[in-house]
């Protein structure tokens, strides 16, 4: 029986190896864990069990304690692996009579040869799309006779508090249309490309456990896949020329299929397109709608549509869209992410009523904007926005990122 305290940069690792079946020296061992987590002067600690041998995890640490999976995941605090056979209750209860808070971690971590066999994203400009703060969800993908997609939190999942690392899941694609009783149990391993080994570090659920996906509970994976700080670190090459790649496999009973393939484009320094579109004669305006002509913003088609009387939700109101005119340059998975300002003019004073809003459009979502945009009641009587009963609406478009399926 031995113990190793491993330093690697800010990180502490206690690495412990056991015959099997040795009851005291479990108890030896975890009594030497303890003295010297107490020794490091450590307040906080995580214990993972992974399904590895655990000589074989302490003899790769030591060699190279840097660049193992499990041993690169936290940062100013103590991690306990490698444990073949120690009990882990009676590991949690030393610690905690001596005042260590531990931590169990809920991630299995490996190193893989070989790609993903379901499913791949690469992300370019990774930089802006984390500037946005905002979550991004891959086009379908199928495995198992279902259909999947991965969804990304660049800056953490807010709705869960997570700071500092990127999260990452597996999710049901459209479960809002799944039946109630609907589930399906699966295997899933979520991957991230060392581009500069060629290899894969692979997260999986502890044990490689199956999990259950339903209507209720769609989405699984790892709210802490991997620290910002170590991802953003082109050293380890995970984020090299702030590009990345991502994938999945979901193994459904035994099944295996080709995978397809995604390619997410974030623009830098997107230009803005406006287009301002001049309507005569509005009081007299009897259609339904009305629809501006086409204008090109970023390679792509586009134009306003105007509901005088309101829609849907919006009677009593200008109702007013951008609308995706042109869908020949989009496949059905693709889609293209767009800040998107709409505007009518004040031709008087320059106080223009202008809303903002982003969106995802695509071949099934080809229109965003305000059913309630206006009150009508405001322009039939004088104002500024209406004058000789002629009125100048303004899109303003700014393409941010494309996503296309890789063929």
């Amino acid at each position: 029986m031995f113990v190793a305290v491993i330093k690697t940069g800010l990180n502490v690792i206690l690495a412990c190896s056991i015959p099997k079946n040795s009851p005291m020296l479990e108890v030896n061992a975890e009594k030497k864990l303890v003295e010297k987590l107490i020794s490091s002067g450590s307040e906080s600690v995580f214990f993972s069990n992974p399904t590895h041998n655990a000589n074989f995890l302490t003899d790769t640490a030591i060699r190279n304690p840097k660049h193992h999976p499990n041993f690169l995941m936290s940062s100013n605090l103590i991690v306990v692996t490698c444990i073949s056979s120690i009990s882990e209750n009676n590991f949690v209860a030393m610690a905690s009579r001596i005042g260590l808070k531990v931590h169990k971690t809920e991630i299995t971590r490996s190193v893989s040869e070989t790609p993903p066999t379901h499913y791949t994203v690469t992300i370019q400009s990774f930089s802006l799309l984390s500037k946005n703060d905002k979550k991004y969800e891959s086009a379908e993908f199928e495995a198992g006779g279902n259909k999947w997609k991965l969804v990304l939190h660049p800056n953490g999942n807010k709705n869960k508090n997570v700071a500092n690392h990127i999260s990452l899941y597996l999710a049901v694609a459209d479960a809002s249309s799944l039946p109630p009783d609907w589930e399906v149990s699966a295997v899933y391993r979520l991957f991230l490309l060392d581009q500069n080994k060629d290899n894969y570090l692979v997260a999986q659920e502890p044990q490689g456990k199956q999990r259950r996906f339903h209507r209720l509970k769609p989405e699984r994976g790892f709210d802490r896949f991997i620290p910002t700080k170590v991802f953003s670190d082109a050293s380890y090459g995970y984020l090299v020329d702030d590009t990345c790649e991502l994938g999945a496999e979901v193994f459904v009973s035994k099944e295996r299929s080709r995978g397809k393939a995604e390619c997410l484009e974030m623009i830098k320094d997107p230009g803005s397109f406006k287009h301002v579109w001049k309507i005569e004669n509005f009081s007299m305006l009897a259609s339904e709608y009305y629809d501006s002509k086409e204008f090109t913003a970023a390679g792509f088609k586009w134009k306003m549509q105007l509901y005088p009387k309101g829609r849907d939700t919006g009677a009593g109101c200008i109702s007013l869209y951008l609308v995706l005119a042109d869908l020949t340059s989009l496949t059905p998975a693709s889609k293209v992410y767009v800040d998107c300002t709409l505007r009518i003019q004040d031709q008087v004073e320059n106080r223009h009523i202008s809303f903002k809003k982003s969106h995802w459009f695509s071949a099934s979502s080809r229109e965003s904007g305000w059913a309630r945009f206006f009150p009508l009641s405001f322009f039939l009587r004088p104002n500024d926005w209406v004058v000789n009963d002629v009125c100048f609406l303004e899109a303003e478009v700014t393409v941010r990122g494309i996503a296309s399926t890789l063929l």
